[in-house]
């Protein structure tokens, strides 16, 4: 069987000894085992770390930046290759693999820019002969600790910015879609980037208490669920560091009775079920706005998302695959359970759904819930799976309410044509990310990502001018190249005192 190790210079020894298995979600069988690391083997991860560095941190942005345009054309020149192996640990159609490796590649892009980016500013006379100016410098070392429903996208997010910053870094990725992140490490040391600066341990509690203990690590960046980012949040503040920690969602799409409803029931196919639902900005909730909104989505919705192909992950006509394990497919199932003894409609069942050849596989079938309410724990929780519900509301202001007051706060879509209903809706709702017409709305690489309330901890979002924010801290200077010959004439004045 495969063994998936640790990414590291010179090889990471017994290391723990411990392993844990990675399946294939379409068939249900056991893929490959990776190994799991511990404390030890951080440890000697981190020095490599802080071995290498300081050089990195020394080389000139411009040089930097060749480093990451290699990376570019390496990773898009292996995109094939990364999206396949990526479909078989996750359960990802190949095509939502690509956009998978292809929105991090985003980010790459961007960090290509980075002597543009990590630019400072300067005040000439600020004062009698005096000048300020400011600098970015690395934090040093940097950790992302990344979930498995993003295998490719997210881990560039982090270490694209972290490393062209100037950063060393120490990924560890999901011990269950395990193989891609180590495969983009492999590639970022073949672009010319310096051993050990980019390096992945595997591991699960242990190795996360690990990074966020370790007193050499200056920054954490995670994405996963909130009640782990909340714990990953309170333990990595109290140890000194730097974090940012994403959380779950319960998107919403508010529909208005003038919005064009066969785009809306175009997108919410994809939006909805895409990737299985296992996606923190999928939207997994849709508002309608008055019965007569309502009835005619959920009319149009039936027909579209019975037309839905659950497949394997290698179909290229699937619309979805299975999901990533056996107890997630139970989990899904289980809060279709939940919702239905709390009095949801299930008008499309997804419960016990099996593929014909491939009956082990985790697939759960695409589901409709109607007459959800805001009390029912189904509608509080994240489902993560290809769940649609169906809350109704009255009018525009519960429209705005119903987001506004969910726990999470990570993204929104309205669908209108009303240019006012929009631009009001955007700016009152108490969400992240809001999508006008756009049922995703993560933004573009030189923008950032991040979601309010409970699906976001820390004050610094992901990527873009955020995400060199996290990565760097800014130094102010001060100077003065003095006249005269030392009678006190040019006496130093605090410039705002000039």
């Amino acid at each position: 069987m495969r063994q998936i190790d640790h990414f590291m210079l010179g090889g990471a020894g017994n290391g723990s000894g411990r392993t844990h298995d990675v399946w294939n979600p379409s068939t249900g069988e056991v893929q490959a085992r990776v190994a799991l690391g511990d404390a030890a083997l951080l440890d000697k991860a981190v020095e490599t770390a802080k071995k290498v560095q300081p050089e990195w941190a020394a080389t000139n942005p411009q040089r930097r930046a060749r480093v990451m345009f290699e990376y570019k054309r390496l990773v898009e020149a292996n995109k094939q290759e990364l999206a396949e192996l990526l479909a078989s640990e996750h359960g990802k159609v190949v095509e939502d693999a690509h956009g998978d490796v292809q929105r991090g590649l985003e980010v790459i892009e961007y960090a290509c820019g980075i002597p543009q980016v990590l630019k400072g500013e300067y005040t000439q006379g600020a004062g009698p002969g005096i000048d300020v100016y400011s600098m970015r410098q690395p934090l040093g070392i940097g950790a992302g600790i990344t979930p498995f429903n993003f295998p490719a996208m997210i881990p560039m997010w982090m270490f694209g910015m972290a490393i062209a910053a100037g950063n060393a870094f120490i990924l560890k990725p999901s011990e269950r879609d395990p193989s891609v992140p180590v495969r983009l490490a492999e590639l970022f040391a073949e672009a010319g980037a310096p051993e050990g600066l980019l390096q992945v341990v595997h591991g699960d509690k242990e190795m996360v208490d690990a990074i966020l203990d370790h007193r050499d690590i200056a920054a954490v960046s995670f994405v996963g669920s909130s009640d782990i980012a909340h714990y990953v949040y309170k333990r990595g503040v109290a140890a000194g560091k730097r974090v940012q920690a994403m959380g779950g969602a319960k998107n919403h799409g508010i529909v208005m009775p003038d919005a064009d409803l066969d785009q809306v029931v175009n997108d919410l196919s994809g939006a909805a079920f895409g990737s299985a639902g296992e996606r923190c900005m999928a939207l997994p909730v849709v508002v309608p706005v008055g019965e007569d909104t309502a009835d005619r989505l959920r009319e149009k919705l039936i027909p579209a998302i019975n037309a839905l192909r659950v497949g394997v992950s290698n179909d290229p006509d699937a619309h979805y695959g299975p999901v990533v394990t056996p107890e997630h497919k139970a989990r899904i199932e289980g809060w279709i359970d939940t919702a239905e003894k709390e009095g949801a409609e299930v008008v499309i069942d997804g419960r016990g759904f099996t593929l014909q050849g491939h009956e082990k596989g985790f697939f759960v079938g695409p589901t409709l819930l109607d007459k959800v309410t805001t009390d029912m724990e189904s509608y509080q929780e994240e489902i993560f799976g290809p769940v649609l519900q169906i809350v109704r509301a009255k009018d525009f202001e519960e429209a705005v309410r119903l987001p506004s007051e969910h726990q999470y706060g990570n993204g929104v879509a309205i669908f209108t044509r009303n240019g006012h209903a929009a631009r009001e809706f955007a700016h009152r709702v108490n969400v992240g990310m809001v999508g006008i017409n756009v049922p995703i709305p993560v933004p573009v690489s030189y923008h950032s990502f991040g979601g309010w309330k409970r699906s976001g901890f820390g004050d610094i979002d992901q990527y873009g001018t955020e995400g060199l924010r996290f990565w760097t801290k800014a130094k102010k200077v001060t100077q003065r190249w003095p006249d005269g010959g030392g009678d006190g004439s040019n006496a130093f004045v605090i410039p705002t005192m000039g």
